[in-house]
């Protein structure tokens, strides 16, 4: 499976998070790294952590920043083999008289947007490259609808067919795309996600917590490594003749 060694991976907000997951697993099967994100610290973290990896700060959301990310990409390696599309925001949780135009504004600029500036960069270095692999980081809201959190679903909704369209149209240049679509993720941001689903609906938190286990069929989160291992599969030989789907690492998540 692993033909990854020495070939070159993008992974957008890839300090933290399943970003960082992904990032370290890429490394950890030899490829080189570019990662950006918006925290300082974590930068400097990862850049501590991950060899020879360039780490720039820089927000999907400023073209101008991604126009520069990239080049000093092109620069540096070449070429690129994978862009994973990870950077995202979780966005406000309300009912839709109480989210401003602004808040679902910014949502979709990071989280979608975000994604398609990036695809709009990386496919030409991947197409010189012979071909590769773009991986858009959905959610399980990009295929349930999921009550106050409507910004972040709609943006989740439309990363899938941003993925699927990718797929058709860069197909032919050998660019395989794909969909994840992670569930309950364990860390500070679910945690704050279900803080703030409970306040909304005003029930204790761990009623809140519980609520969202039993939406489980396995009765369980999914953690940001389980996610990291789906790409690395994809990445491989194994994933070679996948592209055009959407995959669920979510212990199967029956409803929102």
């Amino acid at each position: 499976m692993n033909i990854l060694h020495g070939q070159t991976a993008v992974v957008t907000a890839g300090a933290s998070g399943i970003g960082w997951a992904v990032a370290k697993a890429l490394s950890q099967q030899g490829m080189r790294l570019a990662i950006c994100d918006i925290d300082k610290r974590a930068l400097r973290e990862a850049e501590a952590n991950l060899p020879g990896v360039f780490a720039c700060e820089a927000d999907v959301s400023d073209t101008d920043a991604m126009a520069s990310f990239f080049a000093e990409v092109r620069e540096r390696f070449g070429g690129l083999d994978c862009l994973v599309n990870n950077a995202g925001i979780a966005g406000p949780t309300g009912r839709v008289d109480e989210i401003s135009p602004s808040e679902f504004a910014r949502c979709v600029a990071i989280g979608l947007t975000g994604q398609f500036t990036c695809a709009h960069h990386a496919s030409p270095l991947l197409r010189s490259n012979g071909g590769g692999a773009i991986i858009c980081m959905s959610s399980v809201a990009g295929k349930h609808g999921y009550a106050f959190r409507t910004p972040y679903a709609a943006t989740k909704f439309g990363v899938i067919g941003l993925a699927q369209s990718l797929a058709k149209e860069l197909g032919p240049d050998n660019i395989r795309v794909y969909a994840i679509l992670p569930g309950f993720v364990t860390g500070p941001r679910m945690d704050a996600v279900i803080e703030g689903r409970a306040k909304a609906d005003s029930v204790p938190v761990q009623e809140m917590r519980d609520s969202y286990l039993g939406k489980v069929s396995l009765r369980r989160m999914v953690t940001a490594e389980d996610v990291a291992e789906i790409i690395v599969f994809l990445l491989s030989s194994a994933g070679a003749n996948i592209s055009g789907q959407s995959i669920a690492v979510d212990g199967n998540v029956e409803t929102l």
